[in-house]
């Protein structure tokens, strides 16, 4: 299956003949744009009570657990009712968290068939993958916004993680039976899954082509699982971390593959789109909970490893601690972030239970080794101008699984990790603790995503800072939203209502030094996406857009005259940075005739290293080059068509 050449969201839309190939046209109508139809939340207490299995510890009542003693048709009914109900609620509060219990579900003539909507964690609460075993399937579909156009462009906030799946089953639905279909893009993570097969059929397909419409799919993750055959098909960027797989069907920009087995050789880059690292250089799968053998609800946290290649669970439990739920707070939305605060303070690690938590100060994590975990996707929205979540420079910290929503009143930032520096710093090596590269044990953010705007107006001058030494980040999308709610007109022929109520200046700043990212997706920011201010810096995998909405060309143009600022910036007196697989595509949709002079800025020297970047054109707006001044430009006269730098600068 050749790849399509598809943009992401906006009014563009593309031609499809047996979704092999693609021309991009423009549309009348908004390709993901609109606002979802209100959609009622479901409330468990009143639907899905009966048949659940009750956990030992209050999850509250958006946790579902199942076990296998319950019968199929009834897991399908929860679940699926669920995923009814969130399949358009993008912009809605319900959050869900539906949990297996060790055991099999489903068999070979009955198989377990179910599907992900909105804000919803699906996982299985083995200690190792092969726990739980569903024979059937777990599938996210494309969306239809109309009965001829079903994408996958806004497909965000959902996860999959922790068993094994068996696709080989008997009463398959038809176009789709001959693999899982995991159709996303955005804040959507695989983890700890084992994926199988009959011989010979893929096993997991990133897009969904059984729907009418253009089947656009547009980025995700995936770490620590285990493929046969992946059929890529029109998904734009993706980053697989630390995995198996047999086979990797094609790509279309950016198909990045860090520390994995199996991995497609990278040599013909751009032809095919491939980027190929062979070990991770700095990697810590994410906190998972499970229960153990006694049935106590237990969360283990795998260690960080450094040069790291394959899964964690081949040879058997992932290494790492476990902790017991008592040593946690288990938070609910309505606690106050006193509350939280001096549950931290006495020595918890933080559960934050699937919800919309308003906070109007910071939760502030200090003591080394504190976990925070949040389940089915809860999120900590901005009250006040707050700065949502503080985390200390001090060792072993990890936050995993949440989302902070900026508010409705301006932040300075909505994530600080250490302490900010004098002006931005340029990283200064000032941690109070050394990080031994043999033994690392980073502060850790896996899976944690950001939203400016989208269900309300939304503010902030950063989203995230990074002033703290020898920080893994691993796996996050920073976005200044392009659609929602409020704050929302169709952007076009001017309109500036978006550009001066969603306000958003910079996605994310790094100033601490030896700090590396596995995965990084930051997009639409009004003026730097990304500014990477010290030294040492790894990223594996970038994706970026820029903010479709700039009304003039003043709007977008620095105070020195240069033309718009970069998707990715490394300040000029950086020595050492590394990136590998990266992208800035460009929709100017506000104002098609605003140009930007470069998508990547860095100074030229040997030691900053880009590896396989491009840029392309969505049908609006201007790049002029790739790097610097070198690069092809990408404008209007050739939609979809990447420019591509291998290697920055050449040796």
């Amino acid at each position: 299956m050749s790849p399509a050449r598809p943009r992401r969201r906006g009014r563009l839309s593309l031609t499809v003949a047996a979704v092999a190939t693609a021309a991009l046209v423009t549309s009348g109508a908004a390709a993901a744009g609109p606002v979802a139809p209100a959609v009622a939340d479901v409330s468990a207490s009143s639907t899905f009570s009966a048949g659940r299995s009750t956990p030992s510890v209050d999850l509250g009542e958006n946790v579902i657990v199942f076990d296998e003693s319950m019968a199929t048709a009834d897991i399908e009914s929860q679940a699926n009712a669920i995923a009814d109900a969130q399949v358009d609620n993008e912009m809605g509060t319900a959050r869900w968290s539906l949990l297996f219990k060790p055991g099999t579900y489903g068999t070979a003539a009955d198989p377990l068939q179910i599907r992900v909507g909105y804000y919803t964690e699906v996982a299985g609460l083995g200690a190792s993958p092969a726990d739980v075993v569903i024979n059937g399937k777990i599938e996210s579909y494309n969306r239809c916004l109309t009965a001829d156009n079903c994408i996958a462009l806004n497909t965000f906030w959902r996860s999959l993680s922790n068993l094994t799946l068996d696709i080989s089953a008997e009463g398959q639905d038809g176009c789709r039976g001959t693999a899982n279909f995991w159709a996303v893009s955005q804040a959507v993570s695989v983890r700890r899954l084992d994926v199988r097969a009959d011989e010979g059929d893929p096993t997991f397909s990133l897009m969904d082509y059984c729907t009418n419409g253009p089947q656009y799919a547009s980025g995700g993750f995936i770490a620590d699982s285990r493929f046969g055959t992946v059929v890529n098909g029109s998904q734009q960027q993706w980053l697989t971390r630390n995995s198996v797989v047999d086979e990797w069907s094609n790509g279309v920009w950016n198909q990045v593959f860090s520390g994995v087995e199996g991995a497609p050789d990278d040599a013909g880059f751009p032809d095919p789109t491939y980027t190929t690292v062979d070990n991770t250089p700095v990697s810590r799968e994410k906190p998972y909970l499970f229960v153990d053998s006694r049935g106590a609800y237990k969360v283990r946290v795998p260690q960080a490893q450094t040069e790291s290649r394959g899964i964690s669970w081949a040879d058997g439990t992932t290494a790492g601690r476990s902790i017991s739920l008592s040593d946690f707070y288990v938070a609910s939305p309505g606690d106050s972030v006193k509350t939280i605060n001096s549950q931290l303070a006495r020595g918890k690690n933080l559960l934050l239970t699937p919800g919309v938590y308003d906070v109007d100060s910071s939760i502030t994590v200090k003591r080394a080794n504190t976990v925070v975990l949040g389940m089915g996707q809860a999120t900590l929205t901005a009250v006040g101008g707050s700065t949502p979540l503080v985390v200390s420079d001090v060792p072993g910290i990890v936050v995993a699984g949440v989302t902070i929503d900026a508010g409705t009143e301006k932040s300075d930032v909505l994530l600080q990790v250490g302490s900010v520096r004098n002006g931005n710093g340029n990283g200064n090596s000032s941690s109070s603790w050394l990080r031994k590269i043999t033994t690392p044990n980073p502060i850790t953010l896996s899976d944690v995503y950001f939203r400016v705007g989208g269900p309300h107006v939304g503010k902030t001058d950063t989203a995230m800072r990074i002033d703290a030494d020898g920080v893994l980040i691993d796996h996050t999308w920073v976005w200044r939203a392009d659609h929602g709610v409020e704050g929302f007109t169709d952007g076009v022929n001017g309109d500036t209502d978006r550009w001066n109520t969603n306000t958003g200046t910079t996605g994310v700043v790094v100033t601490g030094d030896d700090v590396t990212a596995t995965g990084l997706f930051v997009e639409h920011f009004q003026q730097r996406n990304l500014l990477w201010e010290g030294e040492r810096g790894t990223v594996i995998l970038f994706q970026n857009e820029l903010p479709y909405d700039p009304p003039t060309q003043a709007d977008w143009t620095q105070p020195d005259g240069t033309l718009g600022w970069p998707g990715y910036t490394v300040a000029a007196d950086v020595e050492t940075h590394t990136l590998f697989g990266a992208g800035v595509y460009v929709f100017n949709q506000n104002n098609p005739d605003i140009v930007t002079a470069s998508g990547f800025s860095v100074p030229s020297t040997p030691g900053v290293q880009l590896n396989h970047v491009m840029t392309v054109n969505l049908n609006a707006g201007t790049v002029q080059h790739v790097v610097n001044d070198t690069g092809a430009q990408v404008d209007s006269s050739a939609p979809g068509v990447p420019s591509f730098v291998t290697v920055y600068p050449e040796p």
